[in-house]
């Protein structure tokens, strides 16, 4: 994986922000891989200068306790009961412009569908719709052997690194199910060195 490619936020891109904070925003979706969300927060949260907010899908809810959630988690719910008429925020274009960086673990099989496809029906999946694409975003698939070697996994995989998105690679081991094979979430602390390589190369003005 070429993380090098963070380089890519420009000074400028960072002028609208009130402080010097680098704003990590970590998408949750449907996989039993979002049971590491508290470990993935928590690591993120020991980086010097790092501030996380967590965008959920409903699916994702399912497997972590929101209580074990350090930062603010946003939801489909947060988005509708936040804009009420015209001269409201919408959420999605405030997450938005709010992050530095955008990190999906994980990435399930149904939501990387959609990203390949433009697809945006829910709030997570409007924030990279309307993502800088000068900004970092790093993607980390996780779903069961057979859904990976599915043709289509490979294809929309190729889109969303076409728009410059980065991969943090699934790995090898007994999934949950009881499978054994290529699929699972990269293991935390491999999301994590993939984020410090974005905060150290990040323009520091």
């Amino acid at each position: 994986m070429q993380v090098a490619a963070c380089s890519a936020e420009k000074e400028g891109d960072r002028s609208d922000l009130s402080s010097k904070k680098y704003r990590v925003l970590v998408g949750v979706t449907g996989s039993v891989a979002a049971l590491k969300l508290p470990q993935l927060v928590s690591k993120l949260l020991e980086i010097p200068g790092v501030e996380v907010r967590v965008i959920t899908t409903d699916h994702g809810k399912h497997f972590y306790n929101p209580a074990d959630i350090q930062v603010p988690i946003y939801s489909d719910k947060d988005e509708w009961e936040l804009w009420k008429q015209r001269s409201d925020p919408v959420l999605h274009i405030e997450l938005r412009r709010w992050a530095n960086l955008l990190v999906i673990a994980p990435l399930d099989a149904n939501t990387l569908g959609k990203l390949a496809n433009g697809i945006c029906d829910n709030l997570l999946t409007c924030v990279v719709r309307a993502w800088d694409l000068k900004r970092p975003l790093l993607f980390c698939p996780a779903m069961n052997t057979a859904m990976w070697e599915h043709p289509l996994t490979g294809m929309q995989i190729g889109i969303l690194k076409r728009f410059g998105y980065l991969e943090v690679p699934c790995i090898t081991k007994k999934l949950v199910c009881g499978d054994e094979g290529k699929g699972a979430m990269a293991e935390v602390l491999t999301i994590v060195e993939a984020v410090k390589e974005c905060v150290q190369l990040a323009p520091t003005s």
